[in-house]
């Protein structure tokens, strides 16, 4: 059983509560848009990361996070990347590569808008913790908490952070 921490949007804010909600979990992924090197940095040295970068991250992120990861956590393949769209309406490029890898969990960021909804189409959950900085559109700050075991993501919790 693995506990996931998802965060995406920092845009170089990390709110201190994160490491509260993301205390019990094994791994934090985040799905882009870092904003500086210090939030990768701070989160990585304190649990496992997994990553990929924004549209606003500079070189110093890009040289680190790739634009797209494919691994498993478990027995779940996972796909993420920064830019996608969500369910139906994905972007060419994410579409094209969700045809390719045929994961059974897709994560983007980039929207500020949190989902966590099921593609019956590719049989592919697809979540986006929204955004959890200060910078956007978006009025309330999320994350999402969620566990993989074996082939089953289960127990997804959506968390506030408070307003932007």
């Amino acid at each position: 059983m693995t506990q996931i921490g998802l965060i995406s949007d920092t845009h170089g804010f990390l709110d201190e509560t994160v490491f509260d909600h993301f205390k019990n979990c094994d791994e934090i992924w985040h799905a882009g848009d870092f904003g500086n090197e210090d939030i990768a940095k701070r989160l990585k040295e304190w649990k496992e990361l997994k990553g990929v970068y924004g549209n606003i991250d500079d070189n110093k992120i890009r040289t680190v996070y790739p634009e797209q990861l494919v691994f498993y956590c478990e027995d779940v393949k996972v796909m993420m990347r920064h830019i996608g769209g969500a369910p139906p309406k994905y972007n060419p490029e994410t579409r094209k590569e969700l045809q390719l890898h045929q994961p059974n969990l897709f994560i983007s960021g980039h929207s500020h808008i949190l989902k966590v909804m099921y593609d019956d189409k590719i049989n592919c959950l697809h979540m986006n913790p929204g955004a959890a900085g200060k910078q956007g559109w978006h009025k309330v700050r999320t994350l999402i908490r969620f566990v993989i075991d074996g082939s089953d993501m289960k127990k997804c919790e959506i968390i506030e952070l408070g307003n932007r």
